[in-house]
């Protein structure tokens, strides 16, 4: 995919000037309904002075809310006096989506975090992961990548980064995925890592972290205050804040090496899970049911976990089909 044509996307705020400035990010949309129409993404700008910078995310899916409600939050109370640096603040990037509550752009059908760098002249979700991957990405010390399971995941609330052949940068980015303060902190594998925000990053050599924050397409008072908590301190930890992150219990770090901390389904049919988020599972222990709809009196399926840990990740809705994620267990780092 081409990075080397000029993105399309125009901003209506100046992103390099000292003060606090909302506007947004145009996209050009010529559709059925309006001809020279375009796509308003919300943007805010925070600078004061040189300094790091950072780049805060949410609504990479649109159906996933608590970084869509802290970084609104961040945006409205940030006073520039307290910053040192530049905070970029996208609290609905895959917009679309966001008015949708999809997790994927009713557009164009695309998953903003499986398309960068994105295309200038591709489609919409294309061109504003192009924006990002080349205007916005290049500007930041820190990327953090506000995520949550939507309407089909539910988790215990985790910050995350990933292995990586950087080590010195690995290590940077546990360093700050402890900064968050989640109640777990995870290395993550990823099942399918191409097009994410996440690569492009970390192929770059900056510092990239991540999380998952509750989940069923809500949020709760307990995963919002997480949200919240941790965007502050991350920035706390990079020197954009003031002060010491506040954490008050450590998080519980953990390691994902390889698929077999993965639970999938093998039919279609009612889900039934068998065991909770934050239990301690042993490999070999029944995690999940699939019922048949079709036929009560066929045994249900039982799945198990393929590893000894923390269940942090599970199937959501009670509907499941052949192929779906079911569970997701972690092992102590």
């Amino acid at each position: 995919m081409s990075t080397e044509r000029p993105s399309k996307i125009a901003a209506t705020v100046d992103l390099d000037s000292d003060g606090k400035r909302f506007g947004a990010l145009v996209v050009p949309h010529s559709r059925n309904d309006s001809a020279w129409g375009s796509i308003r993404i919300p943007i805010a700008v925070i600078r004061n002075g040189d300094g790091p910078c950072a780049l805060l995310v949410a609504g990479n899916h649109g159906d996933e809310y608590e970084g869509q409600v802290a970084l609104r939050d961040l945006a409205r109370t940030l006073d520039p006096s307290e910053v040192t640096g530049t905070v970029l603040v996208l609290p609905g990037l895959n917009y679309p989506a966001v008015r949708a509550a999809t997790r994927c752009s009713p557009i164009d059908g695309g998953n903003m975090n499986r398309s960068f760098p994105g295309r200038a002249d591709g489609t919409v979700t294309q061109m504003i992961a192009h924006y990002v991957a080349t205007v916005l990405v290049p500007r930041a010390d820190l990327v953090l990548d506000l995520h949550s399971g939507g309407k089909t995941l539910d988790f215990v609330p985790f910050a995350a980064t990933h292995r990586l052949p950087d080590k010195a940068l690995e290590a940077r980015a546990i360093d700050a995925v402890r900064a968050f303060g989640a109640p777990v902190g995870v290395v993550m594998l990823e099942l399918d890592a191409e097009g994410m925000l996440d690569t492009w990053v970390e192929g770059l050599g900056k510092l990239f972290v991540t999380t998952e924050l509750a989940g069923g397409g809500s949020s709760t008072v307990r995963s919002n205050r997480v949200a919240a908590t941790g965007v502050r301190n991350v920035l706390k930890h990079m020197g954009i804040l003031a002060g010491d992150p506040e954490i008050a219990v450590p998080s519980r770090m953990v390691d994902m090496p390889d698929e077999r901390c993965f639970v999938a389904a093998e039919r279609n049919g009612i889900h039934e899970p068998l065991a909770d988020l934050g239990d301690e599972v042993e490999e070999g222990q029944p995690v999940a049911r699939i019922h048949s709809m079709d036929e009560p009196s066929h045994e249900p399926a039982v799945y198990v976990a393929r590893r000894s840990g923390l269940l942090i990740g599970r199937h959501f809705p009670g509907l499941v089909q052949s192929g779906d994620f079911l569970a997701s267990v972690a092992l102590d780092l």
